[in-house]
């Protein structure tokens, strides 16, 4: 096998990455065509999907450092490489959930910038020391500026949902600092923001009407993330040791590669996409992990999802959302569909042209089983709870066949739950039985169905095993005898009749007053 180049893992700096020769999927075709097709830009893209390196490329390429570029595509390209100044906001970290975190990461950029470039700053205001920075490096170099925001939209998610003072004060002061960039058009050359999601309420969006997103366009669908081709032309030999070490074909390696982390779609007719940090550390730890759930799962998207009282058996199947509520998240809206988009835990899967609205689910294994393992013990309010919240445990009781086994494990948890306060108590209690129930079964990786339809109605859940088929029916405050004679009488169990493996129907009551299983009978 041929030397591996080392791969960028965590290397976010385009320079140092091209000066240690670390492996670099080619983007500058994109980089070069944005640059000379665009003058204000937004993007969104889910988190570790490569928004700062694409931002780094940018600046080294406005900085004129052309042999950075050396053997890329956009040498063909670029004949001037012209230097510009280069004002780079990165607001990856930072203290933003202080007071005034914000404004100090603004000023000390700000501080940075004018040393470089030798500029005077004695304006009583961050505002009008931005307007003041951009004319005089102007008047000083002679260039227009280039100014990149990096991830503009961390200090409004570090606050929301927990600090809602703060995050209104983070606003605020963008509307006044960002709002130089409009007025200050004639001394800009090229600037970018990116960040998870685009909050339509933030002014910088109204006031900056020429800013151009492009999260949704098919042309630069591809601009951060890997394809396909790039896969298997950039990776072969990763691929190569990847199919050795579980002894694959590169096909089955590639198909394995495929349904744990392609499928990310951003626009309505773009090619699928791999989540590059996820594939970087397959390829790195020779194994399909999780990856990208590993490097942290966001609080303010539990929180949402808490706060909305979302039915999450809705994200198994297809849902849809209009083009308008993806492109301009609005936090108080209830639904958090568009949120979970933009955060990448789901993706576009079709588009109906004539509505102007998308179909969402999962990208992929890792999406879907990493949502429901690291999303719902946050969720379910186990956190910290002791087994039986132990999904192993329950994947070998429905494994074995054991229902009494799965009955004791739901029982147990349902003990665990806590009981909102102040909350509706029927509403409550039947989704959350519900979502338990499902979630549960779901994030162990089989292959469970929920409203499942028959000739004579549905079941509520059917779930698959390689030796069994388990069909529920689920009622609250009613006896579960009632649930089997309805499985009976809508016929769910007749699609399996000539079926090999063992069929168990499941009737379940829960109790609304005990919040608990009251009843758990089954018929095989």
């Amino acid at each position: 096998m041929e030397n591996l180049q080392n791969l960028p893992l965590g290397v976010q700096d385009f320079k140092k990455l091209r000066e240690e020769s670390l492996l670099y999927v080619d983007k500058t075709a994109l980089v070069y065509k944005l640059a000379h097709t665009n003058s204000a830009v937004f993007l969104s893209r889910p988190r570790r999907f490569g928004k700062s390196l694409l931002l780094s490329t940018l600046r080294y390429y406005f900085l004129g450092q052309k042999d950075l570029f050396k053997g890329l595509f956009i040498e063909s390209l670029e004949k001037d490489w012209t230097e510009y100044p280069v004002l780079y906001f990165s607001l990856a970290s930072g203290e933003f959930t202080e007071k005034n975190g914000l404004s100090e990461k603004l000023r000390l950029t700000l501080k940075d910038f004018e040393e470089k470039y030798g500029l005077p700053h004695d304006e009583p205001t961050l505002a009008l020391r931005f307007a003041k920075a951009l004319e005089n490096a102007v008047k000083k170099t002679g260039r227009k500026v280039v100014v990149l925001i990096d991830e503009y939209d961390n200090p409004l998610l570090k606050n929301m949902t927990v600090n809602p003072e703060q995050e209104e004060a983070n606003r605020s002061l963008y509307k006044a600092f960002f709002a130089t960039l409009k007025d200050c058009d004639e001394y800009l050359r090229f600037y970018m923001f990116t960040g998870v999601t685009k909050f339509s309420k933030v002014s910088i969006f109204s006031d900056l009407n020429q800013l151009t997103d492009i999260s949704l366009d098919n042309e630069y669908s591809a601009i951060c993330g890997i394809s396909q081709g790039e896969l298997e032309s950039n990776f072969s030999p990763y691929i190569e040791r990847l199919s050795e070490r579980f002894g694959y074909s590169r096909e089955e390696c590639l198909s394995e590669l495929k349904r744990m982390y392609d499928g990310y779609h951003f626009s309505s007719d773009g090619e699928g996409m791999y989540n590059p940090f996820s594939l970087l550390h397959c390829f790195f730890k020779k194994d399909f992990g999780s990856y990208w759930f590993e490097s942290g799962t966001p609080t303010f998207l539990i929180n949402k999802l808490n706060a909305s009282h979302y039915d999450v058996r809705n994200f198994t199947d297809e849902v849809k959302a209009r083009e308008s509520e993806l492109k301009d998240y609005r936090p108080e809206n209830a639904d958090p569909t568009p949120l979970f988009y933009q955060s990448g835990y789901l993706t576009i899967k079709s588009w109906n042209q004539r509505q102007r609205s998308y179909k969402l689910g999962f990208p992929n294994a890792e999406v879907k089983y990493g949502f429901l393992d690291s999303l719902a013990p946050s969720y379910l309010h186990v956190e910290d709870k002791p087994a039986p919240f132990n999904i192993d445990i329950l994947d070998d009781a429905v494994e074995e066949g054991d229902t009494d086994g799965m009955c004791r494990w739901f029982t147990a948890l349902f003990a665990l739950l806590p009981y909102p306060a102040g909350a509706d108590a029927e509403s409550v209690t039947e989704q959350n039985f519900q979502n338990v129930i499902f979630m549960s079964l779901t994030m162990m990786g089989k292959y469970a169905r929920t409203e499942v339809h028959s000739a004579k109605g549905r079941a509520d859940c059917i779930l698959e095993t390689a030796d069994y088929v388990y069909i529920f029916e689920f009622k609250r405050d009613v006896p579960a005898g009632e649930a089997l004679r309805q499985i009976d009488e809508q016929g769910c169990a007749k699609p399996y009749s000539s079926d090999s493996r063992k069929i168990f129907k499941i009737g379940v009551n829960f109790s609304t007053k005990d919040r608990n299983i009251a009843e758990w009978k089954v018929e095989s």
